[in-house]
This record gives C-alpha cells, sequence and structure tokens, in this order.
C-alpha cells in the first residue's frame, strides 16, 4: 500500500510540473494612434510653416533667417561690432510681445514688463529660449514660431490657446555674463 501511495505521488509531482506557457496578450495593437498621431503632426506643422512664408513673402522690407531650431527671425536693430551672445547661465534682461500670425496683440511688451531671465536655467518657452541666444545687447528681434516652438499643444492657460503660432519682437537690454567658459 504504501509502494502505491509513493508511486501515486511521484506521478502526481511528475504530470503536474510542466513548463509555464508565454501568455499572449489580450488585444493586438497596431500603433495606429500613434501613425494618426504623427501624421495630424506633420499636417499641423506643414500648415503652420506655409502661414510663416506667407508672411515672409509678403514682407519685401526685412530679410528672414530660418534658425536652425526651426523658427525664423529678422532683425530690426542690429550689432554689427560687438560678438559676445549670451550663454549657459548668463543672466539677461529682455523685453518682448507676442501677437498671432495675424498681427493680433495677445501680450503687449507692458504687459509682460522687463523679464530677467537666467540663460537655460529657467523655465521660458523653448522658441524664445533659443532665440535670445541668438541675439547681442541692445539688439531688437522679431521671430516667427510655430506652435510647437512656442506654447504647442497646452496652450499657456490664459491667453494663447492650443497649437497657435506666434509672432514675438524681442529687445535684449542686458547681457550679465555669468558663464566662466565660451560654449
Amino acid at each position: 500500500m504504501k509502494q502505491i501511495l509513493t508511486l501515486l505521488g511521484l506521478l502526481c509531482i511528475f504530470f503536474s510540473c510542466k513548463a509555464p506557457e508565454a501568455r499572449r496578450p489580450v488585444n493586438s495593437s497596431s500603433g495606429s494612434f500613434i501613425n494618426e498621431s504623427i501624421n495630424r503632426n506633420k499636417e499641423l506643422t506643414a500648415r503652420e510653416e506655409a502661414k510663416i512664408q506667407k508672411i515672409i513673402n509678403k514682407d519685401s522690407i526685412n530679410n528672414y533667417i530660418s534658425s536652425d531650431g526651426g523658427f525664423w527671425y529678422s532683425y530690426m536693430k542690429k550689432d554689427t561690432i560687438s560678438s559676445t551672445t549670451p550663454k549657459y547661465g548668463d543672466i539677461v534682461s529682455f523685453n518682448y510681445d507676442l501677437k498671432d500670425l495675424n498681427g493680433n496683440i495677445i501680450y503687449k511688451q507692458e504687459e509682460l514688463d522687463t523679464i530677467t531671465y537666467t540663460i537655460d536655467k529657467e523655465e521660458l518657452f523653448f522658441g524664445l529660449r533659443e532665440g535670445l541666444k541668438l541675439m547681442k545687447e541692445g539688439e531688437v528681434v522679431t521671430f516667427l514660431f510655430p506652435s510647437y516652438q512656442a506654447y504647442g499643444y497646452y496652450g499657456d492657460n490664459n491667453k494663447i490657446g492650443t497649437n497657435i503660432p506666434l509672432i514675438s519682437k524681442v529687445t535684449l537690454n542686458k547681457i550679465i555674463k555669468q558663464s566662466t567658459k565660451e560654449n
């Protein structure tokens, strides 16, 4: 009897222990949401850039430069003597305004007051942060920012809505060098 119980126990252990089976996903997704999102963003960017190109083409007075960062700018007042631009950690003082591509004022320069900003150490929308690095003290520059360079999908939770490209006239008043080396 003891031998039969032992044999039954060994048979139970032998047949009950099998290799674990891999779990199958409940749903299979093809990534279509991501692909649709990519296509929507490409179309949005193309529409915004076409509007910006229209503005540039209509403006026969100013010469616009395409930046590596994906925005355009034109000097209203340019410093041809100095070569000093702000670097990481430098403190700048500047004024700016914001308009939509139709020229409607969103924020007046007086409304925003003078801004003191430490380069790349504080919050500022991406396009303006990069644009300030191109400027020299005393320069006045007009920037054309597609929405992804400005406030993007979220806006500013105040006056700037979703996916609004912006025009900004920026005056760089002062650069206070804090960096110890040129980057």
